[in-house]
């Protein structure tokens, strides 16, 4: 039997499945992955397999340092007096009220760099830890999680999801497709056509006389193909017919929760993605867009600023009331920084040389910041912190083997983070 490409076989099996079942659910499912052993110096560290979930809040655009997470008193100052935090996190941008109340529940990186002043190329390297490359595409961090850990026991729902999803997003890179993120691009909708459009009655006729049909095939051809082209139908009609699809729908919510988080994407997402790691999701990813601030910072960042700051605050404290902040680690991450001078449009450019990322809950220190730029937040000045450390510091917490080799189908060696070293030190 000719092997198809992974790719051809994921279109073949979902068409398949809307033409017979009459359903279009995205077959990701991780079918097949098995756990992988642990590589030496990982257990014992600090934080090393604390966050038994990750969700990762992804600010499309190049979120601004210098007001938000960085903010300075000199020439590079923002449009807003910066305002006090709590612990070692001194000071927070001026549009950062909520945050600075739960400052102490957070680790700030400020010490971040990157090559990559280029959103779309910036993007890739901050989720996959790698530079593009026209020859391979690189997994995310839910796909590697999926092919070490393996399917997380007794839960029906997909390891990954990506809300508010874009079109582009690396996924399960070289690794089966199986394992790539279910797309969500509407929360209050959730995840769509996951019910059959036909009768019970006419749906159960159709898997009967399906089965009968492949199982002469499935016989005669006992591949690993074969076994996940038929493991797929098993998981989606367990998926079809769980308790966990309930997951998904956010008007079981008191409305005061829902006013908390905004009544917004952004923050219905984040919403969401805390009931899907309550319902066992591994990986989940929230974007969300606006921070491309050319023009009219401070007009900016009165929306999609304060928004963030809303909703970020009532995530960690939403995640504390479930008693899921210990076991689930949030990530803040972007392209890159902005620049520290405005520009002549009271906007913001694309600056790589330095930014700050966030880190709260999984094992991480409350109240504490890690690294530094200068005064005027041009240049890191202490403790440096590249895409790569960044990828593998959220391998690390989630009990990754992250200097481990893994083999690619075209037989080139990769890692978690491209050898990236994992920031201890923000880790209790």
């Amino acid at each position: 039997m000719n092997k198809m490409n992974l790719m051809a076989r994921r279109d073949f099996i979902m068409r398949t499945a809307q033409t017979t079942l009459g359903v279009t659910v995205m077959p990701a499912l991780n079918l097949g992955a098995a756990p992988a052993a642990a590589a030496g110096g990982g257990p014992g560290s600090p934080g090393f397999g604390k966050a038994k979930n990750v969700i990762f809040l992804w600010m499309n655009g190049g979120m601004t340092h210098i007001d938000t997470w960085d903010p300075k008193t000199g020439e590079t100052k923002g449009p807003t007096d910066p305002i006090k935090g709590k612990g070692s996190v001194d000071y927070l941008g001026g549009t950062m009220e909520n945050m600075a109340k739960v400052s102490d529940k957070i680790s700030i990186v400020r010490s971040m760099t990157s090559k990559t002043g280029v959103h779309e190329a910036g993007t890739y390297i901050m989720k996959t830890g790698y530079e593009p490359r026209g020859t391979i595409v690189h997994p995310s961090m839910g796909a590697w999680a999926s092919h070490f850990l393996g399917r997380i026991k007794g839960v029906t729902l997909p390891d990954s999801v990506v809300v508010n999803s874009g079109s582009a997003y690396p996924g399960s890179g070289f690794f089966p497709p199986a394992m790539s993120p279910i797309p969500i691009s509407n929360p209050e909708t959730g995840l769509q056509n996951i019910r059959p459009t036909t009768s019970d009655n006419q749906f159960k006729k159709r898997i009967s006389l399906m089965d009968e049909f492949d199982a002469s095939f499935r016989k005669k051809f006992a591949s690993e193909d074969v076994k996940a082209y038929s493991e797929f139908y098993d998981e989606t009609m367990k998926l079809m017919k769980s308790e966990d699809l309930k997951a998904f729908d956010l008007s079981s919510e008191p409305a005061a929760l829902r006013e908390k988080y905004g009544r917004n994407q952004f923050g219905s997402g984040a919403l969401l993605a805390r009931r899907l790691v309550q319902s066992g999701v591994r990986f989940v990813e929230v974007q969300s867009g606006g921070w491309d601030m050319h023009n009219n910072i401070d007009q900016a960042l009165g929306g999609t600023g304060a928004t963030m700051d809303k909703v970020f605050a009532a995530l960690i404290e939403d995640l504390a009331s479930h008693g899921l902040l210990e076991s689930t680690m949030v990530v803040m991450g972007s392209e890159f920084g902005r620049t520290p001078d405005i520009n002549e449009n009271e906007g913001r450019d694309h600056y790589p040389l330095a930014y700050s990322t966030v880190f709260a809950g999984g094992g991480v220190k409350g109240g504490y910041v890690y690294g530094a730029t200068d005064k005027d937040g041009r240049r890191v000045a202490d403790k440096q912190v590249t895409p790569l450390d960044f990828q593998a510091t959220i391998g690390h917490a989630m009990g990754l083997p992250v200097d481990e080799v893994v083999m690619s189908p075209s037989n080139r060696p990769f890692t978690v983070g491209d050898k990236g070293v994992p920031v201890l030190d923000i880790f209790a």
